[in-house]
């Protein structure tokens, strides 16, 4: 079966997906998520579901507005997958403390007066959880989302990818000083043959890479072949698999300088981080993180043609399991009674990088960030942090705050720059109110 979907997204529009930083255009105006709910509008309902309610993967169906609505909380039943095992452990029950925040009152980005409420209808949500001290104050589904069902997290899988591999540096597994061919010598004729870990893991890699969507030959079409994400042309004889992709990537400038968001990066550390473990990153995650932290369920990779987990943007979980691990890394690394991850590691990730290696990028919803580890920082007063993925996938932590927001959505657009106007001042009003 051709793998036509969602990882990048599978049609050009989900291909912009692996790209925060990719602009939203103003395109007409859009259905509202009311009108586009997979379950109001009965999505894949039925045995089988009529033709115009069914959402396929080799058609493209799955990877276009409004049927990611349904897709994107049902990758498993739609593209190959492996599995990050939860473990034999008794899930770990998420204290509550629930409290009405819908009225605080915001002020986006554009100058538009809204409410908390207001937000996850305004940014298509499928599920939204607070955590505050530790305690979930706030939890909602819309649309397909629901507790049980892992959703797709798209580029939060970066900073899942970071993560593990600041805790293998602080095992002495791996050493973000050392150049990439220590770990991954078959790279040694690309762009990373010359490049540290650190530059990976901060995103200063020079290499000829274009996500340019308007272009048939840039480099993101290649990446989504060799990936398995869109269908292969007659005859075609390029990479099948991200390691094949990888190692023919060339290098356009020097290396350390700025700060430039492109996905193979990620998948260049994932490769590390599987090389350093001798595990892969289903198992590693598994292992490392997810029976640690006493999960409800398994989540899983997308994986490409010979099962490699990818690494720039394939993770799903459930909410719950995505706020465990943010609350983890908000308490330096400690979640349930224990030290998940050595505090090192978690302290290394809340750090922080260089604001004006990031500047450059030029993102306008994020003036004064920076970025780390596979970490997206605010530099704001109160320290938060965020690991971000397209479409709306959010794990927001405010240290000050002592909060933790985790959301996935379906938005019908690709960039955050869709979201961000609404998103950002709604979180920073919540944490302004719960420090009162």
């Amino acid at each position: 079966m051709t793998r036509f979907i969602a990882l990048a997204g599978a049609s050009l529009l989900v291909l912009v997906t692996l790209s925060p930083q990719a602009r939203a255009d103003d395109p007409p105006k859009l259905p509202t998520a009311a009108q586009t709910d997979p379950v109001a509008n009965k999505v894949m309902q039925g045995f089988p579901p009529p033709p115009d309610k069914t959402v396929r993967f080799y058609d493209g169906s799955s990877s276009k507005f409004p049927g990611t609505r349904w897709a994107f909380s049902h990758i498993r039943e739609l593209a190959p997958t492996a599995n990050v095992w939860r473990g034999e452990g008794a899930i770990v029950p998420l204290p509550r403390a629930e409290r009405d925040i819908d009225k605080i009152p915001v002020t986006t980005m554009d100058g538009k007066a809204i409410t908390f409420g207001d937000m996850p209808a305004l940014t298509y949500t499928d599920g939204l959880l607070v955590l505050h001290k530790g305690k979930v104050i706030y939890e909602k589904y819309f649309g397909a989302g629901n507790a049980h069902t892992p959703h797709i997290a798209f580029s939060v899988t970066k900073s899942f990818v970071g993560t593990l591999a600041a805790v293998l540096a602080a095992q002495g597994k791996l050493d973000p000083n050392a150049q990439v061919v220590k770990y991954v010598p078959e790279l040694k004729d690309s762009a990373y043959g010359d490049a540290t870990v650190r530059e990976v893991m901060d995103m200063t890699i020079a290499v000829k890479y274009s996500e340019n969507y308007s272009d048939p030959k840039a480099e993101i079409f290649d990446y989504a072949r060799a990936g398995g994400m869109i269908p292969l042309p007659p005859n075609y004889s390029g990479p099948r698999t991200f390691y094949e992709f990888l190692a023919k990537l060339q290098k356009e400038g020097e290396h350390g300088k700025v700060f430039a968001y492109k996905t193979p990066n990620a998948e260049v550390l994932a490769w590390i981080v599987a090389r350093a473990s001798g595990q892969s990153m289903a198992d590693l995650l598994s292992k490392e993180i997810w029976q640690k932290l006493g999960a409800e369920n398994d989540a899983y990779f997308m994986v490409d043609s010979i099962g490699t987990s990818s690494g720039g943007g394939g993770l799903n979980t459930t909410l719950r399991d995505l706020a465990r691990f943010g609350e983890m890394i908000r308490n330096k690394g400690k979640f349930n009674g224990q030290q998940v991850i050595p505090e090192a590691a978690a302290l290394e990730v809340a750090k922080g990088g260089d604001k004006a290696k990031f500047a450059p990028a030029g993102y306008k919803t994020l003036p004064g960030w920076s970025y780390h580890d596979m970490w997206w920082h605010s530099e704001n007063a109160n320290g938060a942090f965020a690991a971000r993925g397209i479409y709306g996938q959010s794990i927001y932590i405010d240290p000050k705050a002592e909060m933790v927001i985790v959301r996935y959505a379906s938005h019908p657009r690709a960039a955050n720059a869709a979201n961000d106007p609404v998103t950002l001042p709604a979180y920073a009003a919540l944490a302004a109110e719960l420090m009162k």
